[in-house]
């Protein structure tokens, strides 16, 4: 097969990357039209300039919206421009003229790769930075995302041989109650320190204990000692309290991984969301391949209907598939499948939809 790129390919490509891109553009546009009527009132009450809307929060919407319709829109992009050459005879041309229905998956491939090396630079470093930058926006200006919580029975590994526990923590004043801390040396108790509260003191970038204890177990003879104040710095920061679902979001692929590291120590178990954000991450711009050849497997037909059925069977069929990649979730969440199977089930299931496709299309 001969992989030099010609007139043909050019043409595919121009038609398939500036398809996408129109396509992309026309329902970002949508979509921020009815997110700017939804939050209007909290622009207009917060009295946020149009600056400050469009530079500090749309600026980083767009690329969030951007590669959430990705998927779905090279499949439509797909089913619409190759139904359009079907329909003008230019597929039947181009196979009669020698050119076998293999190679002409050539420069559809090529506009593939563009586009999921796209989403996934986008999805592991310029997105998550762009997601907190959003989130920090609509946590200040918009009313249904701001956060308040009470952790209770938090445990926490905090490194090896050394776990936490905080009977609950405040946001409203940055204070764990019962707060206490145990040392272990191999499977042994060796010192335990507890305290009535530790508030997070930004000054030095700890916890300052009120009314403690520390119980030394090193010697036959139990040490105690007690106080009202102690300072300490430990593996544990304030930002483990405010972590949320979605905090894995705001993190590039570097820090997602760190924290990763630092849940599956601790025995974290919203370890499994995590998981969940760096497997969908891999999982998505792949699925641009098998979007990609189920599109133009179904397409390439010339069919009496026109273009009207092919591009209803193909947002029927994108729908599908980012529903099946939603639901794949919940089985990392109940711990049915772990995060790596659950997440590519749809990529695995709809490649054999596209084989199948494939094998069906017109050679």
């Amino acid at each position: 097969m001969n992989f030099k790129i010609t007139k043909i390919d050019k043409y595919i490509i121009k038609k398939f990357i500036g398809t996408y891109f129109m396509a992309l553009l026309i329902i970002i546009c949508i979509v921020i039209i009815f997110d700017i009527s939804e939050k209007i009132d909290d622009f207009v009450e917060n009295q946020l300039t149009l600056k400050q809307i469009v530079m500090d929060y749309y600026i980083y919407v767009i690329p969030y919206y951007a590669n959430m319709f990705s998927s779905l829109f090279v499949f439509i992009t797909v089913i619409f421009f190759t139904s359009k050459l079907a329909g003008r005879s230019e597929i039947v041309a181009m196979l009669s003229g020698g050119i076998s229905f293999a190679r002409l998956m050539y420069p559809y491939f090529i506009s593939s790769l563009i586009i999921a090396s796209m989403s996934l630079v986008l999805n592991l470093y310029v997105i998550p930075n762009a997601n907190a930058k959003r989130h920090e926006f609509e946590g200040k200006y918009v009313k249904y995302s701001k956060f308040y919580n009470t952790s209770r029975n938090v445990h926490y590994q905090i490194a090896p041989g050394e776990y936490v526990y905080v009977e609950s923590f405040s946001t409203w004043n940055n204070v764990a109650y019962k707060f206490t801390l145990e040392t272990t040396r191999e499977n042994r108790l060796v010192s335990k320190l507890s305290a009535e509260s530790a508030a997070w003191d930004t000054t030095f970038g700890g916890w300052r204990l009120k009314n403690y204890s520390i119980r030394d177990y090193t010697t036959a003879r139990q040490k105690v000692k007690f106080g009202k104040e102690l300072d300490t710095v430990i593996s544990l920061t304030i930002e483990d309290f405010y972590r949320k679902e979605n905090t894995v979001e705001d993190l590039d692929y570097n820090r997602l991984n760190d924290l990763i590291a630092t849940q599956r120590m601790r025995g974290d178990s919203m370890i499994k969301y995590s998981l969940i954000e760096k497997n969908t991450r891999f999982a998505v711009p792949f699925s641009t391949f098998i979007l990609t050849l189920i599109g133009v497997s179904l397409s390439s037909r010339k069919k009496r209907g026109g273009i009207g059925i092919n591009l209803g069977v193909g947002i029927a069929l994108s729908f599908s598939y980012i529903l099946f990649l939603r639901f794949s979730q919940m089985f990392v969440i109940t711990d049915t499948l772990p995060p790596w199977l659950a997440l590519w089930i749809p990529n695995f299931l709809y490649a054999i939809v596209a084989a199948v496709l494939y094998r069906m299309a017109p050679k």
